[in-house]
């Protein structure tokens, strides 16, 4: 037992002192206290933990520390089982090698196994050089289990240090990547290469930094400024999904009344549809308390996703943010939704629509760029979907935008819209300049003509109703009973079923 306690002490304690101070002196933490951060305190059962490698060569021999630089286990995060495993920075630099990815392949096997989430804290070199293919054949088995894994059970990347090369990828294939700002990278060739192949010189963070994954890219779904507030906001996002797709998220007992009136929707949203708005705002007025988790908060920003409570219950909201581009869709709106629509109908998350949506982004960039296909993913994912389904329509809902968000035609259970509606093939000033082209250029008087005709093209095709009586919309209700509505319909449609038709699986755009 003496010897037992000993060996226990060396693969807790880690390497030396000096290697957890220059851990810390990066302002980054080591994995036991990043996992201690994580899990409910107490609740880490770890595996495999005198585990070592059995590379030869290169000085390997002499250095068999234990864990191999990965610990490996799991806990509980709010009592319920989550699967985890942590690069150890201290330990040949967290680089991977045969033992090292061992590991992570059998943690992976009992998250699948067990049914619950898996959370990889990230902080390591790549490929351990020393020990050659082995180590990409690793990565493989790693690539491999995240794609068995997709839609199973919920697996989330945090990255908090360097991810370079091949290992990048492993956090693209899981459903949520979060990084911290100025500590970690990700990218698949550095900056030395860069400038060797280009030219062109750039530092790490200006290559694959946090906020250029969150803004530009759109490879990080959040980032923050500390390790600790990362982890307590895995911990949260965490606190909202299913432990697998079998499984429904988890209900939460809500003081906010699902009947609670929504009047400051009356103030906050412009009759005038030409006027923008913050539509977190409307987020804010509809859900429980005004507690939302918006994914890829800076990417994209013309379409907003977010998790969030309605009557105690979690759904997943996309919404056109006409204070962007005037919400139109463009190419990154449309791929950003379509994985939101896709790993909510996954997780058995219902979806709510909020529509305020001018069209699609005209232009050469756009159509050159296949916003063809890009679209499609979108409407692939709705029509895809089966979970309940309930579409908003607060003002706009122009042409095949209108169609893609969510509309009655492609499959929505329940489609609402405001007294403030637009419903067209395009706006009425369009569509009168091509309906009466002809009209208007004959005329003495070709603006008054315009006008005259803009008037009766929104009396004839564009009135608030047109819809509704065509059976396009089930209801045109008060802005201020959104909420009460939302929850009704949300109750109504809680054990909704539906089967899609047997076949290995679709081929969606790409």
């Amino acid at each position: 037992m003496a010897e037992l306690h000993e060996i226990r002490a060396q693969a807790l304690t880690g390497p030396s002192e000096r290697a957890t101070e220059a851990q810390h002196a990066k302002g980054k933490l080591t994995a036991r206290e990043r996992i201690e951060l994580l899990l409910d305190p107490g609740s880490f059962q770890e595996v495999e933990q005198l585990r070592r490698h059995r590379a030869t060569g290169f000085g390997l021999e002499a250095k068999k520390p234990y864990t191999d630089g990965v610990v490996t286990g799991w806990g509980t995060v709010g009592g319920r089982t989550t699967f985890v495993y942590a690069h150890d920075f201290r330990i040949f630099g967290g680089a991977l090698g045969e033992a090292h990815a061992t590991k992570i392949h059998k943690i992976m096997d009992m998250a699948i196994a067990a049914g619950a989430p898996l959370v990889s804290l990230n902080d390591g070199a790549g490929a351990r050089i020393q020990e050659g293919v082995s180590a990409l054949a690793g990565y493989g088995g790693i690539f491999q289990r995240n794609t068995r894994a997709s839609g199973l059970i919920p697996q989330i990347s945090v990255m908090l240090g360097p991810c370079a090369g091949g290992a990048a990828y492993s956090p693209a294939l899981t459903d949520f990547v979060f990084m911290v700002r100025e500590t970690s990278q990700m990218f698949i060739t550095g900056p030395d290469v860069v400038k060797a192949v280009t030219g062109e010189e750039i530092t790490q963070n200006g290559l694959g930094g946090a906020d250029v994954h969150a803004a530009t890219s759109g490879v990080c779904h959040f980032a923050y400024d500390d390790e600790e507030t990362c982890i307590a906001e895995v911990r949260y996002l965490l606190s909202m999904l299913p432990q697998n797709n079998r499984e429904t998220p988890p209900d939460a007992a809500s003081a906010d009344p699902a009947s609670r009136r929504t009047e400051a929707l009356l103030d906050l949203v412009p009759a005038d549809g030409n006027q923008p708005y913050d539509m977190r705002r409307v987020v804010e007025e509809i859900v429980d308390n005004g507690e939302y988790l918006e994914v890829h908060e800076r990417w994209s920003a013309n379409v907003l996703c977010a998790l969030a409570r309605l009557d105690g219950h979690v759904v997943g909201l996309i919404a056109n943010q006409p204070q962007f581009l005037a919400g139109v869709l463009d190419i990154g709106a449309s791929e950003k939704a379509a994985r939101f629509v896709q790993f909510c109908d996954a997780f058995n998350i219902p979806l709510i629509t909020l529509v305020d949506v001018p069209g699609f982004l005209p232009g050469v960039d756009q159509e050159h760029g296949g916003i063809i296909r890009h679209g499609a993913k979108l409407l692939y994912s709705y029509c895809n979907a089966t979970v309940p389904r309930i579409s908003l329509i607060l003002r706009k809902a122009y042409g095949g935008a209108y169609i893609v968000m969510d509309s009655h035609s492609i499959g929505a259970d329940l489609t609402l819209a405001w007294p403030t509606n637009e419903i067209a093939v395009m706006g009425a000033e369009g569509a009168a300049n091509v309906i009466f082209r002809r009209d208007i250029a004959a005329s003495n008087n070709p603006e008054e003509v315009r006008e005259q005709k803009i008037k009766e093209y929104c009396s004839e095709l564009m009135h608030p109703y047109y819809a509704a009586e065509r059976g396009l919309v089930d209801d045109v209700i008060d802005p201020a009973d959104t909420r009460r509505a939302l929850a009704s319909a949300l109750a109504m449609l809680h054990a909704k079923h539906a089967d899609l038709p047997s076949r290995k699986h679709g081929n969606q755009p790409q």
